[in-house]
């Protein structure tokens, strides 16, 4: 087909990490745990790690309903303490009623495994997709996340990460070099570019972090799929990304549409956040930088996971040249941006 590139030459970095994932496997998995399955499994969206939604005959001692979602963690991405300290943030979250979604936990324990496979349990919780154009939604989730950073900034992460440059940007940069994903007329626009663009960022982030002190535990991935709304408001779900970064990360991805819209938005959320946790205003310098190694990052994360059929599947554009158009292009927009001042609130 015009515009698709050849992909066999890209390294096998993920390989098919799911295979032995049987539906049998899936089930005996929660079995193995005392349930007892009523053989209906629902595939959620995700692509990262194996997410079901498992029905159950009876769970009320685990404080489930007639399901429970289990995950199945990607082989080889996390170690065993970064996996538990990801689920101790999340307890730590609710022991203080902040709404987030945690494992269940069996004898005190959440990280299990079956078959070489490790994955925790989790109770099913429903909801919609937030309304950010209201403004009572977004001072809501603003006092949501000051609490969350409230609670994430009593301790560090041990084994964690840190978001840093030299990983998310850098390192994605030579991992798509080194595995022949540029298409050859666009090469040296994306090394000049990117080049450019990380000097710019590690300057920003490197000098906020000097100047301001250290980092705090953060959700790392919140943007509006991962939070769910019901009468009762919000909810936090997929604490898989937690991570030790600046404030700002948790609420710049809440924002949409024109410069002057977020600035209206992000003031919205400050307004609720700041009863719960003090925000340093510099931060809001960092929203462009952020946004332009979530794309860099992004872009790696796909080629990386390529090896693994599910991605092909979902992402077929993502072999072709237009993507790397596409995205070159959207790079230099925001070289653009990186030149303009900081995003100010009304």
């Amino acid at each position: 087909m015009a515009g698709e590139r050849d992909t066999t030459k890209h390294e096998k970095s993920d390989g098919k990490p799911y295979d032995g994932l049987t539906p049998d496997t899936i089930l005996d998995a929660i079995d193995a745990l005392g349930f007892v399955t009523t053989g209906t499994t629902l595939a959620l969206n995700s692509y990262e790690n194996r997410v079901y939604q498992i029905g159950i005959e009876s769970a009320d001692k685990h404080g489930a309903d007639s399901a429970v979602v289990v995950k199945f963690y990607r082989p080889g991405r996390w170690s065993d303490d970064a996996i538990f300290e990801e689920h101790a943030f999340s307890l730590e979250l609710v022991a203080q009623e902040v709404p987030v979604v945690a494992p269940l936990q069996f004898d005190e324990i959440t990280l299990h495994e079956f078959d070489g496979f490790r994955y925790a349990v989790f109770p099913r919780r429903g909801g919609r997709w937030p309304d950010l154009e209201n403004k009572q939604n977004r001072q809501w989730l603003g006092r949501f996340l000051g609490r969350i950073h409230a609670c994430g900034g009593v301790r560090d992460f041990q084994f964690r990460e840190s978001l840093n440059v030299e990983q998310r940007g850098w390192e994605s940069v030579k991992f798509i070099n080194e595995n022949n994903w540029i298409p050859d007329h666009l090469e040296a626009a994306y090394d000049s570019l990117t080049d450019d663009l990380l000097a710019i960022v590690e300057a920003s982030v490197q000098g906020y972090e000097a100047s301001a002190g250290g980092w705090i535990r953060l959700h790392g991935d919140c943007h509006p799929g991962n939070i769910l709304w019901t009468d009762d408001g919000p909810h936090f779900v997929d604490l898989d990304d937690c991570v030790m970064g600046p404030a700002i990360q948790d609420l710049w991805m809440l924002l949409s549409g024109s410069r002057e819209e977020m600035g209206e938005q992000m003031a919205d959320i400050l307004e609720g956040y700041a009863q719960f946790a003090d925000f340093d205003h510099r931060q809001l310098g960092l929203i462009e930088p952020l946004r332009t190694l979530r794309m860099i990052h992004y872009s790696a994360w796909l080629a990386r996971r390529w090896q693994d059929p599910a991605f092909p599947r979902a992402f077929p554009w993502f072999a072709e040249s237009r993507y790397w158009e596409e995205h070159i292009l959207a790079l230099r927009e925001q070289l653009a941006l990186l030149q303009e001042p900081a995003l100010e609130l009304p």
